[in-house]
């Protein structure tokens, strides 16, 4: 299964964007700034989104939500990434932030979060459950 993560929106604070799943809408998404680390760009920790690239994604326990949540693997400089419940650029520490609402694409905002979350992990358990392998591509 191919999530792609297309950045709309980003400023020195929060990067937006919206997911899919193959070409098809899955919710709107909140980030850190994007510091265009694939580029050479400089990390600033706790406040970077992650560089552009694809990366592996698998369900695995996360310590600080006490929950099973997707887990980004391998990105260049990170750990511990996830996509999860937020609603703001000051939720993440570098995670992608999930969200069904967002009604202006410019404010660090994303609403049902949990509703989002709900949808989405439901699918990429299935889909490792029938043996594909997940990946997340961000452009």
């Amino acid at each position: 299964m191919k999530i792609v993560l297309k950045r709309k929106i980003g400023n020195a604070k929060f990067t937006e964007g919206r997911m899919y799943i193959g070409d098809k809408f899955e919710c709107f998404t909140v980030e850190d700034a994007d510091r265009k680390l694939e580029a050479g760009g400089t990390k600033v920790q706790n406040q970077t989104a992650i560089p552009r690239g694809t990366y592996k994604v698998v369900m695995s326990y996360s310590q600080r939500f006490k929950k099973v949540l997707p887990e980004v693997l391998n990105v260049p400089g990170f750990t511990g990434v996830r996509m999860h419940a937020g609603n703001s650029s000051a939720d993440t520490e570098g995670c992608i932030i999930v969200g069904a609402l967002n009604d202006s694409m410019d404010d660090d905002f994303v609403g049902s979060s949990k509703v989002a979350m709900s949808r989405l992990a439901p699918k990429i358990v299935d889909a490792l459950a029938n043996k594909q392998t997940v990946t997340l591509e961000v452009v």
